[in-house]
C-alpha cells in the first residue's frame, strides 16, 4: 500500500475511502510521531477523514516548530497488523461493537485496541482488583477471595498482570473471567515469571492493550495503561498498596473516571497499607469480602433488570413521588461532582425512575453535568 495508491492523481473526483483503508489511516496517524490521544482527536476533527489529517500533519508539526516531521511509514502499520495477525490478536477500534462501552466513556479512550482472547468478556459487568507487587500472604488470600466470589457473582475481573496481588485475582478470577491489561505490546510477556498466567488468560479470559504489538514495556507506559485498567470497570478495589505506587494511581485514575474507589484496610505499622489507609481517610468504601463490594456495586442480575417491570414500576409512581425525588437529588448534590451511579444508589431508587428527573433539573438549569458521567448542582 502506497501513498499514490492512496492518494491517486485523476481529474475524476476520488472515491470516499474504504471503512479498511479509512482504519489504517487512522492506525498510522496514531502511531505517527507527537500525535498522542487528543492530538489525534482534534486532527480528525478538523480534518474529517485520517487521510486528509495524514496529508496535513507535516505542516501542522512545521506550524508548531518542527521541520523535518515524517509520518508513520505505512509499512509500519502493515508490519504491526502482520504480526497482530501471526500472534491471534484482533484489533478492536473505537466504535466497533466489541469496544468495551465502559471504557468508550473515559475521555481519553484508547482510538484502538489489542486484544487476545475472548471478545465476550467485554461485554460484562466489571470489577478492577489491584494491588502490592510485593504482596503479603494475607493480601494474595484477600485477593484470591474477592477475585473468586466476585467472579461467581457474575463480574469479570480486571487488572494488571503483575506480580503479587494482580497475579493472585487472575488466577483465582480464570474459571469466570479475567482481563488482564498489559503496558507493553499484547504480544509481550511481562513480567516473565507470568508468561504461563499470561497463556491461561488468553486461552479462557482476555488479554488486551493499546501499545503496538511487539513494544517492550517502559515505565511511562504503566501509568497509561493504569487508566485503561479502571476505565474498564465499574469500581477498582485497591487490596494492598504503598503510600506510593502504581495502585493509587489507577485509584486515582477510577475517581476521576467517576467510579467507585473501595479499599482493603491494613495494619498502620504495613507500610504495603499505608495507601489503602489513605483512600479510606479519604473516603473510600471500606471492604471486608466480596459481600462489601456486591452491597456497593450489586449483582449483575441486580443491576441489569429487564425494562418492562422497570418501566411498570415507574409508570405507578406519583406526582407527589416525583417532586420529592427532586428535592432529594438537590438535596444530595453540592458545587463537587459525584457520579450519576453513586447518587443513585444514595437515593435507593430505581434508576429508570431518577433518570427523567435529571433531565428535568439539568433542562431547568439546577443541576450541571460533567465529563465521566458526573452531576452538580447549580448555585
Amino acid at each position: 500500500m502506497t501513498d499514490k495508491e492512496h492518494y491517486p492523481s485523476s481529474t475524476h473526483p476520488p472515491l470516499p475511502p474504504t471503512p479498511e483503508d479509512e482504519q489504517f489511516a487512522r492506525l498510522r496517524l496514531l502511531r505517527s510521531r507527537r500525535v498522542g490521544i487528543a492530538t489525534y482527536k482534534r486532527l480528525l476533527i478538523e480534518h474529517g477523514t485520517a487521510q486528509n489529517a495524514l496529508a496535513a500533519l507535516p505542516e501542522v508539526a512545521r506550524a508548531a516548530g518542527v521541520s523535518d516531521y515524517t509520518i508513520c511509514p505505512e509499512a509500519v502499520v502493515q508490519a504491526e497488523l502482520r504480526n497482530g495477525r501471526a500472534a491471534g490478536a484482533r484489533l478492536v477500534a473505537f466504535g466497533d461493537h466489541n469496544y468495551p462501552a465502559t471504557l468508550s466513556e473515559i475521555d481519553d479512550a484508547p482510538p484502538f485496541l489489542w486484544v487476545l482472547g475472548d471478545c465476550a468478556l467485554l461485554a460484562r459487568p466489571m470489577v478492577s482488583l489491584v494491588g502490592a507487587r510485593n504482596a503479603s500472604s494475607l493480601g494474595t488470600r484477600m485477593a484470591k477471595s474477592l477475585a473468586r466470589d466476585l467472579g461467581d457473582a457474575g463480574y469479570v475481573v480486571v487488572s494488571g498482570l503483575a506480580r503479587g496481588i494482580d497475579a493472585a485475582a487472575h488466577n483465582a478470577a480464570l474459571p469466570t473471567g479475567t482481563i488482564a491489561v498489559q503496558a507493553g505490546g499484547v504480544d509481550v510477556m511481562y513480567p516473565a515469571e507470568n508468561t504461563d498466567l499470561a497463556h491461561a488468560i488468553a486461552k479462557s479470559g482476555l488479554r488486551l492493550s493499546e501499545q503496538p504489538m511487539g513494544l517492550q514495556p517502559f515505565a511511562r507506559h504503566f501509568p497509561s495503561r493504569n487508566r485503561i485498567i479502571s476505565g474498564l470497570a465499574r469500581a477498582t478495589v485497591v487490596v494492598e498498596a504503598a503510600a506510593k505506587s502504581g495502585s493509587l494511581i489507577t485509584a486515582r485514575d477510577a475517581l476521576d473516571q467517576g467510579r467507585d474507589v473501595l479499599a482493603v484496610p491494613g495494619h498502620p505499622f504495613d507500610a504495603r497499607a499505608s495507601g489503602c489507609n489513605m483512600l479510606l481517610r479519604d473516603g473510600a468504601t471500606l471492604i471486608r469480602s466480596a459481600a462489601d463490594v456486591l452491597e456497593v456495586l450489586g449483582t449483575p442480575s441486580q443491576t441489569e433488570l429487564p425494562l418492562a417491570p422497570i418501566a411498570a414500576t415507574v409508570k405507578k409512581r406519583s406526582l407527589q413521588d416525583h417532586a420529592a425525588l427532586h428535592s432529594q437529588i438537590l438535596a444530595r448534590l453540592g458545587p463537587s461532582p459525584i457520579a450519576e451511579d453513586q447518587l443513585i444508589r444514595d437515593l435507593r431508587a430505581p434508576a429508570a425512575a431518577v433518570a427523567p428527573v435529571l433531565v428535568d433539573l439539568e433542562l431547568d438549569g439546577q443541576i450541571a453535568r460533567q465529563a465521566g458521567g458526573l452531576l452538580c448542582k447549580v448555585d
